[in-house]
């Protein structure tokens, strides 16, 4: 007997102190970017949102005021939580320490930005779950400090604000246009536009004026890595990405010559899809 089909709270979306938002429309276990079974983790809390579609929600702008003066706390817990989920690398936990969450999120999930889940951006698409965020970029760094970094899926561009606490050249390329206009406003915001290049464009043909690159985050999930992602790796980079459809498995390739590259398996999760083309 199938399960009965539970909705999503947010699948009509959020509201926030200018009324209710689009954000967080059809957020469902297929399109969370997030580990599949993350042992020690608490459950998501519901997210409480008015009715009336033109009220905001009482506490709102009182919950952004105390994330401003609580957020150092708040990113030194989810900092230490990393941890014990078994991120070691210093330099990833200090640039996850230094990047605000809850500016990427919709201030009516801005009380769950430093819990380890995935949150509704809006578009069908999600801000990655910290652990995730900590795991690709530790994997890519590990034992190397990549100059040149490019990312597929810059979605409200919260891992490329990371990336560019540790990688002098960050590049991020997004297909939908109102998430890359998002993007660009929070990094503007805390002036790291000139950090990372933002592109909008398809990201599954990658940047090949800009590459080659030392590595390549891919925050959407294909039935295969795209070959036009693996040319643009320099020899002896790094690729980290979700492929499958219904069971996905993060991947980590790294190019071992100019036709020759190196794969391994390394655990479930689940993402949104990659998808060729542009939305506008």
């Amino acid at each position: 007997m199938r399960k009965p089909v539970t909705r999503s709270p947010f699948g009509t979306g959020t509201v926030n102190r200018f009324g209710r938002s689009s954000l967080g429309h059809g957020l469902t276990v297929s399109n969370s970017n997030a580990r599949v079974s993350a042992p020690g983790l608490t459950a998501r809390k519901p997210v409480v949102t008015s009715a009336a579609t033109s009220l905001p929600v009482p506490g709102v702008d009182r919950i952004q005021a105390n994330l401003g003066l609580n957020s150092d706390r708040l990113r030194a817990q989810m900092v230490q939580r990393l941890r014990t989920q078994g991120i070691t690398d210093e330099r990833v936990l200090g640039a996850m320490l230094a990047v605000p969450r809850h500016l990427f999120v919709d201030e009516g999930l801005a009380s769950r930005a430093y819990e380890d889940a995935a949150l509704p951006i809006g578009y069908g698409q999600t801000i990655s779950q910290p652990w995730v965020v900590a795991r690709m970029i530790s994997v890519v760094c590990e034992n190397r400090v990549p100059s040149r970094v490019l990312e597929v899926g810059a979605g409200c561009g919260y891992q490329a604000a990371v990336l560019a606490q540790l990688v002098r050249d960050v590049y991020a390329i997004e297909r939908i246009r109102g998430l890359y206009d998002l993007a660009r406003e929070h990094l503007r915001a805390l002036k790291l536009s000139t950090r990372v290049r933002l592109s909008f464009g398809d990201g599954m043909l990658g940047l090949p004026t800009s590459a080659p690159f030392d590595a390549i985050l891919v925050a959407a999930a294909g039935i295969k890595i795209p070959q036009a992602l693996l040319d643009q790796l320099s020899i002896g980079g790094r690729l980290i990405a979700p492929e499958g459809t219904s069971n996905q498995r993060l991947i980590l390739v790294e190019r071992t010559g100019p036709s020759s590259f190196a794969r391994q398996d390394l655990e479930s999760v689940r993402f949104v899809p990659l998808r060729a083309g542009t939305q506008l």
